[in-house]
């Protein structure tokens, strides 16, 4: 197998993709598997910076330049050892992570980035391929029962993590399958439903027990949870999505986008939706109002739905091309992207603002009255959003997806929105994770508001760190009051 040298000099090159034409037929995943050849080539040209600007971008402080180092020697055994200390679910963050560590790689400074993102998945990839992941060798069963709500990110990290100390650990899911919004909320297209299920497999297989169809608050009070336990952690996620209310609001056609991608989610592995409540694109004409990830999602679920037309609106200016002089590297850089889902094909509009739904015969949706705005900052340097005269018009559409971002957890569904102390945004407070309840900790969106998956892996090993500590202060203390 020929070795790179770091010396070469070898362009940025991604794996290849199949193309748009092609992929938007079906909602497997597109991006083909990396050889061994290109990732070798792609792992020389991290330099293995005395300062790593790329560890203090990625939440979790992956260890990057050292797995470069392992898969650029062709060591992918060395690599997954290097890598699976610090990330719980490399074939999650190798897919959907929008990769902040390669924002900030030194190599952003005269040239492209490191694949990162690319290296993680052909390590995992690899490393399943050999067998390597396997249970790992737990630590005498501690006796203590560990309830986590919530089976997203946050929460199997927190119970892969918590499971290896020797607790036992039993996750609660209001849902039919695990996964929170990794099942639900994005397209098989991105990823795969099998890329899932087969971590869960190794989980159990680890010890961790899921519980599926358990609503905490409802089916199962909170303080039984809490009263069977030694500790809890809410990993609900920020499950309560922002809305629009303006005028037509309730048209039909008018949809919250993580409704559309369960139902799209749960029509892709075979359940059944009534006809009465399937969300039908074919041949419409679809805007989606928010220009995040979310709303990409939505722009190639329609297109592979059949859409005839695709548009996807944001209300702020669209972004310039290259770094403002504001916004310096190693900062994450405010610039226009154009996700895999726009590329294809959608009209993509900016600084513009819904106003109102219209409808032709009163209950279907028929367009939308929109109208161009202007940003400028006023004296204290705050954007103002001002409206253009004379821009007010209506477009034509038959269904709207409203991909506006999510606020925050649904504490009141939990049943102890009363007792559990809140911010100003509604999020869950807690001090190292610890909430206002005795036992009870949170980790994730919950406690940090919608945010990546690569924070939400982070924040479900820190609050697991912060229980273990807990249940062991407990025993301590219990051990010298006796």
């Amino acid at each position: 197998m020929k070795k790179f040298s770091s010396h070469q000099i070898v362009p940025r090159q991604l794996p290849t993709s199949e193309e748009p034409a092609s992929r938007i037929k079906h909602f497997g995943e597109f991006v083909k598997a990396a050889t061994d050849e290109l990732s070798e080539s792609q792992a020389s040209r991290c330099m293995d910076c005395g300062v790593p600007f790329c560890h203090s971008a990625c939440p979790l402080g992956n260890h990057i330049p050292d797995f470069n180092e392992a898969v650029r020697l062709g060591d992918y055994r060395r690599a997954y050892h290097i890598l699976s200390q610090t990330n719980n679910f490399p074939e999650f963050t190798g897919r959907i992570c929008p990769a902040p560590c390669e924002a900030s790689c030194v190599l952003n400074l005269h040239e492209d980035a490191v694949t990162i993102e690319a290296m993680e998945k052909k390590i995992i990839e690899t490393a399943y391929e050999e067998g390597w992941v396997r249970s790992a060798e737990v630590e005498q069963p501690s006796g203590k029962r560990i309830a986590i709500i919530g089976s997203g990110p946050a929460g199997l990290a927190a119970a892969d993590q918590l499971v290896e100390k020797g607790h036992a650990v039993i996750v609660y899911e209001k849902s039919d399958r695990l996964g929170g919004l990794l099942r639900y909320g994005i397209p098989d297209f991105k990823l795969e439903k099998e890329v899932i299920d087969r971590r869960l497999e190794v989980m159990r297989r680890k010890g961790v027990e899921f519980r599926c169809g358990v609503t905490v608050g409802q089916d199962l009070e909170i303080q039984d949870l809490v009263d069977g336990h030694d500790a809890t952690i809410i990993c609900t996620g920020s499950s309560v999505a922002r809305d629009l209310e303006i005028p037509g609001r309730n048209l039909i056609g008018v949809h919250m986008a993580i409704e559309y991608l369960e139902q799209a989610n749960r029509i892709v592995s075979n359940d059944s939706v009534s006809a009465a409540e399937r969300i039908r694109v074919k041949d419409q004409q679809v805007v989606v109002i928010g220009g995040g990830d979310t709303g990409s999602d939505c722009i190639g679920t329609s297109h592979r739905l059949g859409a005839s037309r695709v548009t996807q609106i944001e209300i702020l200016a669209q972004p310039p091309a290259h770094r403002s002089e504001n916004n310096p590297w190693p900062q994450w850089p405010m610039t226009l992207r154009t996700s895999s889902s726009q590329e294809e094909g959608c009209e993509r509009e900016w600084a513009i603002m819904t106003k109102a739904f219209v409808s032709d015969d009163g209950t279907h949706l028929s367009g939308m009255r929109i109208v161009d705005v202007q940003w400028e900052r006023n004296e204290e340097g705050k954007l103002i959003m001002q409206e253009l005269p004379d821009s007010e018009r209506v477009i034509p559409c038959t269904k709207v997806f409203l991909a506006l971002g999510f606020l925050h957890t649904n504490s009141e569904e939990l049943g102890a929105k009363d007792r559990l102390s809140l911010d100003e945004r509604n999020h869950i407070q807690a001090h190292e994770y610890h909430t206002s309840l005795e036992s009870v900790f949170v980790a994730g969106d919950a406690r940090r508001g919608q945010s990546l998956v690569v924070w939400a892996i982070a924040e479900g090993r820190m609050a697991a760190e912060r229980v273990d500590a807990y249940v062991k202060d407990q025993d301590k203390m219990h051990r010298l009051s006796a």
